[in-house]
């Protein structure tokens, strides 16, 4: 049988990470998506090909990306160099509770033209795939033209048996309008067969209460959709789960939330894919994330090899 062929589609980056209170930062690499690949990659059990679909340059920080992609597992066949363009760049800082806060330099970075150029996009990198996952991150960075391109594209994948995956990471001034973000992820959740909204995002994008959003979700037409609600833990929204809820515990310890999200996705989507069951997956997803904003960075540090094998046999 041929392993399932993940692709994940977005834009890495070069990381600048402040810590509180002092002046020099941590040069590093990170992008929702490349988060999300790095920890499916980690927690499969099975064989599975996880691979980055996106654009670098053809300087030394594009080099350390396509480094650092392929020591973690992440397959970059499929990563289209730009001569003329390198990757983008951002700083990050948190407060005292762990919040975020970023800067970016990325107008002009090649993921943005991942596809080539407007008029005539290229959208063959997303052949043979058996699932698709981007973020509304990934849709804010391309043109209009491209972007209406590429959810067509994804719409046809999806008749064609192909599970397209969706992430609400809502990033204002990514967005030419308030207007265009809403259109482009709304229409993305009509397209997606597996959604992971977060109701901070939801909410912001549409002005909404957690209810009425809850009832917009489910209305997509999504297979599966996992609402996720930071501290308070996931919510399944659609199958319906019947019953009593599944209460998550909440992270002791918040440090840094950067990658919580991408954390929960990428496990989810590991477990899921391996056929765990949605409550194993939820269960999975819910523990690393908790992890995940207990230190500091998008990424822990890589297990040894008895932890890893110890992970894959619990």
């Amino acid at each position: 049988m041929t392993p399932p062929l993940i692709l994940f589609v977005g834009e890495p980056m070069i990381e600048l990470s402040v810590p509180q209170a002092q002046d020099a930062a941590r040069l590093g690499v990170a992008g929702d998506v490349l988060n999300a690949a790095i920890y499916m990659q980690r927690a499969l059990r099975r064989a599975a090909r996880v691979e980055l679909v996106t654009a670098l340059g053809r300087d030394r920080f594009s080099d350390r990306i396509m480094s650092f992609a392929k020591a973690h597992g992440v397959g970059v066949a499929r990563i289209r160099l730009d001569p003329d363009r390198g990757p983008g760049l951002y700083a990050i800082e948190t407060d005292a509770e762990g919040e975020r806060s970023f800067a970016y330099w990325r107008d002009a970075s090649a993921a943005r033209r991942m596809f080539g150029p407007d008029a005539a996009p290229d959208f063959a990198a997303l052949d043979g795939a058996s699932h698709v996952f981007l973020s509304a991150i990934t849709l804010a960075i391309l043109s209009a033209p491209v972007r209406a391109a590429l959810l067509d594209r994804l719409a046809s994948l999806r008749r064609a048996g192909v599970t397209i995956c969706f992430d609400s990471n809502y990033r204002p001034r990514l967005w030419e309008s308030v207007a265009a973000a809403r259109a482009a992820i709304d229409r993305a959740w009509g397209v997606a067969d597996i959604g992971f909204p977060s109701i901070d995002d939801e909410m912001a994008l549409f002005g909404e209460s957690e209810a009425k959003a809850t009832r917009r979700l489910k209305g997509y037409g999504m297979s599966l959709c996992v609402l996720k609600r930071g501290g308070a833990g996931p919510r399944l929204l659609v199958p319906d789960p019947g019953g009593r809820e599944p209460v998550f515990a909440r992270a002791e310890r918040v440090v840094d939330t950067t990658g919580a999200g991408d954390s929960f996705d990428g496990t989810f989507l590991a477990a899921w894919v391996e056929g765990q069951g949605v409550h194993e997956a939820l269960r999975h997803a819910h523990e690393m994330a908790a992890r995940v904003v207990a230190a500091p960075g998008a990424i822990l540090p890589d297990a040894t090899s008895e932890e890893a094998a110890a992970a894959r046999a619990s």
